[in-house]
């Protein structure tokens, strides 16, 4: 299962971990910052205490000692927080005084010009030892004082500056944590009351949603479900009108029926009821006929437009409906002819629904033409791929072309039974295939020559 995931959530996780990251760099940084400078700070005490050492040591009669009173050695080891300890050392003599385990540098190449600084450990502890080399103007011996120092007092100074500077971070964290949960709060509420107002509707509320309090990066959603309920009312109100106009041509074929039967039932023999069995059997193909274009209208109607349109022979297609149609043609007397200058042209489209326009064309053509007529169908494939059916029969008036293609319409003085929806059903089958169709005379004599012109290479 899909877990939810949260706009809110998403919102501060992307606000609040760059900024939990950010503060854990900084302090980071400002461990080490603090580090260097307490590390200088405290350095140069422990530079002064090695210094002061050097006062002590003496040289008589080029004999070299170190002068210091237990008194004055106590106070040079004084401190409430931490232990010092030094060690002088001569390269000749060895240990003037001090304490021998205080560490000594143990890089053979180190430079003797200037205080070497370095960690380590003394009983356990970690401490902190200066070095220095002693020159003296009476002697040549080589003289080398250790002051080493536990790191007590280091330690507590950075505590106390990171305390300083980390504590109003974590303050300013918690107050900035509770402004980013409000503000994201507040911003989403105009999503919640857009939610509110769209749940509130009914089923048959299909207006625009309101974009007055909508974020503009909101704006985008709202036009895009404003155009689906658009599209919606749309589709609902064709289908609303193809029910009604359904009912109503079913309803003259119904009564008609009804009424003959009525009158085949009042007959006591078969000779008399066979009128009425011919027009229940009339009522009845008019129905079949009325419910098979229905039934195709419905399915030519696309509410999503996502017809999967696939290569059609557009030729293989033609030629085969032509044949399914000669019978019909033979019984007029008309010459029902074929013309394609490919042997294949193949078109974007959907096979059944294609057949069913020809069809209806060539039903048409056949239908309303003159007997011993003419019908062509033919299809060329330049400069587009065109399908045009063209008869010598009366034509269609010029102020009637516009409305032969509604649903339902015949024109006055039409002969046949038709119901109204053949071309109907072209003009859907060719709006699904984004197929252009003109309807025009075929002569000045008269005529009718319908193309279907794809919008295809």
């Amino acid at each position: 299962m899909t877990k939810k995931r949260s706009l809110k959530t998403e919102i501060l996780l992307r606000l609040a971990i760059p900024l939990i990251v950010f503060i854990s760099i900084e302090s980071v940084l400002s461990y080490f910052v603090t580090l260097h400078h307490v590390d200088v700070a405290y350095d140069r005490w422990l530079l002064d205490s090695a210094r002061s050492l050097t006062q002590e040591i003496k040289v008589s009669a080029g004999n070299v000692f170190v002068e210091l009173p237990p008194a004055a050695e106590e106070i040079f080891k004084w401190d409430e927080s931490d232990k010092t300890y030094f060690k002088i050392i001569s390269d000749q003599k060895g240990i003037l005084a001090g304490d021998k385990f205080v560490p000594e540098p143990l890089d053979l190449e180190t430079d003797w010009m200037h205080p070497v600084y370095f960690n380590d450990e003394m009983y356990g502890e970690p401490v902190r030892v200066v070095s220095m080399f002693i020159s003296l103007e009476h002697s040549s011996e080589k003289i080398f004082v250790h002051v080493a120092e536990t790191l007590n007092k280091r330690r507590n100074m950075m505590m106390d500056i990171l305390l300083a500077d980390l504590l109003p971070q974590m303050v300013l964290v918690f107050f900035a944590g509770i402004y980013l949960v409000m503000g994201v709060k507040r911003g989403l509420q105009p999503l919640h009351v857009l939610a509110d107002e769209i749940a509130q509707r009914s089923s048959r509320d299909l207006r625009p949603i309101s974009e007055q309090h909508v974020f503009l990066e909101v704006r985008t959603l709202t036009d895009t479900i404003n155009d689906l309920l658009a599209r919606l009312s749309l589709a609902i109100a064709t289908q609303q009108r193809f029910i009604a106009n359904a009912a109503h041509q079913l309803r003259t074929p119904l009564a008609g029926l009804k009424l003959q039967v009525e009158r085949a039932q009042r007959e006591q023999d078969l000779p008399a009821m066979k009128p009425a069995l011919i027009h229940i059997q009339g009522c009845a193909d008019r129905m079949s006929h009325l419910t098979t274009q229905l039934l195709i209208l419905a399915r030519s109607e696309t509410i999503n437009g996502d017809y999967e349109l696939r290569p059609v022979d557009l030729c293989k297609l033609a030629k085969e409906t032509c044949m399914d149609w000669v019978p019909k043609a033979l019984q007029r007397h008309m010459e029902l002819s074929f013309e394609c200058v490919k042997p294949s042209l193949f078109v974007q489209g959907d096979e059944v629904l294609l057949r069913e326009l020809l069809a209806n064309l060539v039903d048409n053509a056949i239908s309303y033409g003159h007997d011993r007529g003419n019908v062509t169908v033919k299809v060329e494939p330049y400069p587009s791929p065109c399908l045009s059916i063209e008869d010598d029969g009366p034509g269609i008036p010029k102020f009637e072309i516009d409305k032969v293609f509604e649903r339902f319409y015949r024109i006055p003085g039409s002969l046949g039974d038709g119901c109204g929806l053949g071309l109907a059903i072209v003009k859907e089958i060719a709006d699904l295939h984004k197929a252009r169709l003109e309807l025009n005379s075929a002569s000045e004599a008269g005529g009718t020559r319908i193309e279907l012109i794809f919008n295809q290479p």
